[in-house]
C-alpha cells in the first residue's frame, strides 16, 4: 500500500510538469495577439504622408505672396521715401551735391534693407527740370538726374531692378514763379511706390 501513494505522487507530479509545459502553450498562442499591435502604425503614414502634401502648398502660397510688402511695410516704406524727400540740383545740372546725397542718405539703407525681402516691390524715381531751356533738353536732363539718384541708391543696396526712372523735364512743377528760389524747387528728384 505504501508503493500506491508513492505511484500517485510520482503520477500527479508528473502531470503537473505536463500540465506546466503545456500551460506556456497558451501563452505562446498568446504571441499572435500582437501582431494586429504591428500591423496598427500601418494607418500611421497615412495620416502622416497628408500632411506632407499640405505644407509645400502653404510654402509655396508664402513665397508667392511675401514677394510684396504688406500694409504695415508698405506704410514704412512710404514713411522712409517722405523723409528722404527730393534731392535737388544746381542749374543745367545732373550730379548729385552734397545736400542731396544727405537727403537721400537719411533713411536708404533702412530702405535697401527691406526692398531687398520684396523683390518685385518698385520705386520709380523722377526727374524734373525748371522752366528754362527747350522741353526736349528738360526731359533729357531730368532723366539724367533720376539716374544720379538711381545710381547713388543702387551704391546702398538698393536693387537697380527694383528702381525705374521717367523724366518729367518742366512738366509738373511744385512752384510757378519766375524766379531762382522758385526755379530751384522745380530742378529736382522724386521718389515715389509704383502703382501695382
Amino acid at each position: 500500500m505504501q508503493r500506491f501513494p508513492k505511484i500517485h505522487i510520482l503520477a500527479a507530479a508528473t502531470l503537473c510538469v505536463f500540465l506546466g509545459a503545456c500551460a506556456k502553450k497558451p501563452v505562446a498562442a498568446a504571441a499572435p495577439a500582437t501582431a494586429p499591435i504591428a500591423a496598427a502604425p500601418a494607418p500611421q503614414p497615412t495620416r502622416a504622408s497628408a500632411p506632407a502634401r499640405t505644407q509645400p502648398a502653404t510654402r509655396q502660397v508664402a513665397q508667392t505672396s511675401s514677394r510684396y510688402p504688406d500694409a504695415a511695410t508698405r506704410a514704412r516704406i512710404d514713411e522712409l521715401i517722405g523723409r528722404i524727400q527730393d534731392a535737388y540740383f544746381d542749374y543745367n545740372k545732373h550730379t548729385l551735391r552734397a545736400d542731396a546725397v544727405s537727403t537721400l542718405n537719411v533713411d536708404s539703407k533702412e530702405l535697401a534693407t527691406i526692398m531687398q525681402q520684396y523683390p518685385d516691390y518698385k520705386l520709380k524715381i523722377e526727374g524734373f527740370c525748371d522752366e528754362r531751356g527747350s522741353a526736349e533738353y528738360n526731359v533729357a536732363l531730368g532723366d539724367a538726374r533720376a539716374k544720379a539718384a538711381k545710381e547713388y541708391l543702387v551704391s546702398v543696396g538698393v536693387s537697380a531692378g527694383q528702381l525705374d526712372t521717367v523724366s518729367f523735364g518742366k512738366e509738373n512743377p511744385v512752384c510757378t514763379d519766375h524766379a531762382e528760389s522758385c526755379w530751384q524747387k522745380n530742378r529736382r528728384i522724386h521718389i515715389a511706390a509704383e502703382k501695382s
